[in-house]
């Protein structure tokens, strides 16, 4: 019984030796710190929308301009998907908010740059991720498994994104991607200007006020087109058929039964635009629409072997390409196209060129080659030749 004792006040003595030192090494901090500092404070939005239902056009455009988006935070974004209604609330909200990004993580603080990575629209929810999104890709196959190996092969990275749906009680209306970014500013400010509206600013007037309008004059260059309808969906490549060998381009925009654009280019600037519309004729577009003065002169980036500008501004005069043809030869009228081969004309001019000298030693070389050594060839004995002396090599027996 002693020796219990004992060994229970030793325990305790150690205990009360070691308290001070563990207390001074945990430090525990709890929700309420760690989010003392999250705003949540919302104002909601009150913008008027459309009573038109959204149809097929609309959500083609909104997905083609949405999508790759790029704004700041204002608030701070949890690993997670909250739900905002149009012009409503959000949710959560308050301290349940805080308790979100305090239980799953911080996708993006205020001030941070997001980017929208995927759209898709569900019912009356517009279903908006950033950064990636707070889930990752093929999180349901990757617990399928096939003769012992996994249907998705996973990369084991843990997705920070965070994701808004944004609910329309009654249905989407037709709302524009402007609208949306919108309904979405308390959450997220998309007003800084993407690489398409800097260079739409830059232009003049009635071209800029063309890009706004998303329409293509002819005329415009690539840059132009782009900055007012986005990529194409489609390219198409063709021969003119000209004698020059042109190539057009044709960029293709929308599909049946929407509208239809077909802007076709000639080099870098717009010779054709041809709008299909359902119900109504063609249009087609094909005299320039632009001054000289409203078109930017291209940009042209020298490469190697161009000539490049000379002191006075003119150009310097480039080194020659290399040739097969000797010091003085004229080349001739068709030097491009098929090979020319030689005719009899050039008999004389083909008798006083010089052959190349061999190099020494080399197999070409005429004084480098010797001889050839004497073939010996092998008989079989046979046996009535023992004993008789054999002939000399390269003589008849």
């Amino acid at each position: 019984m002693a020796t219990h004792t004992h060994s229970w006040v030793l325990f305790a003595g150690i205990f009360l030796l070691s308290a001070p030192f563990v207390s001074s090494q945990v430090f525990v901090v709890g929700e309420k710190t760690a989010t003392s500092e999250i705003a949540t404070s919302f104002t909601p939005t009150s913008l008027p929308l459309p009573t038109d239902k959204l149809g097929e056009r609309g959500r083609r455009e909104l997905i083609r301009n949405l999508e790759a988006e790029q704004g700041f935070a204002h608030l701070a974004l949890p690993v997670g998907v909250i739900t905002l209604k149009a012009n409503g609330d959000l949710s959560p909200a308050g301290d349940k908010y805080r308790q979100m990004i305090y239980q799953k993580g911080q996708a993006a603080g205020p001030g941070d740059r997001v980017m929208v990575t995927a759209l898709s629209i569900k019912g009356d929810q517009l279903v908006i991720d950033l950064n990636g999104g707070p889930y990752a890709k093929h999180r349901f196959l990757s617990h399928i498994q096939f003769n012992d190996n996994p249907v998705a092969a996973t990369t084991g990275e843990r997705p920070m994104g965070s994701r808004i749906t944004l609910v329309f009680p009654g249905g989407i209306p037709d709302v524009s991607a402007p609208e949306v970014k919108a309904l979405l500013a308390p959450v997220i400010d998309f007003g800084v200007k993407s690489g398409a509206q800097a260079y739409a600013d830059t232009l003049p007037p009635r071209l800029r006020d063309a890009v706004a309008a998303h329409e293509v004059l002819v005329g415009m260059n690539q840059r132009m087109v782009i900055a007012s309808l986005g990529a194409p969906e489609r390219k198409v490549r063709e021969e003119s058929g000209d004698a020059n060998g042109a190539v057009y381009e044709e960029w293709i925009y929308g599909h049946v039964p929407q509208t239809v654009r077909f802007i076709r280019f000639k080099g870098d600037r717009v010779s054709v635009v041809e709008i299909a519309e359902l119900g109504k004729p063609l249009q087609i577009h094909d005299k320039n629409e632009l001054e000289d003065a409203e078109v930017p002169a291209n940009t042209r980036v020298i490469a190697m072997g161009d000539k490049a500008p000379g002191k006075d501004g003119g150009d310097s005069a480039a080194p020659a390409p290399p040739t097969l043809r000797l010091p003085g030869e004229a080349a001739p009228a068709n030097a491009q196209g098929k090979v020319q081969y030689p005719s009899d004309k050039d008999a004389s001019r083909q008798a006083n060129r010089q052959p190349i000298p061999a190099v020494p030693g080399s197999p070409a070389d005429p004084q480098s080659q010797a001889p050839p050594p004497s073939v010996q060839t092998t008989q079989p004995v046979r046996p009535q030749d023992i004993g008789r002396q054999a002939p000399s090599l390269g003589t008849q027996p």
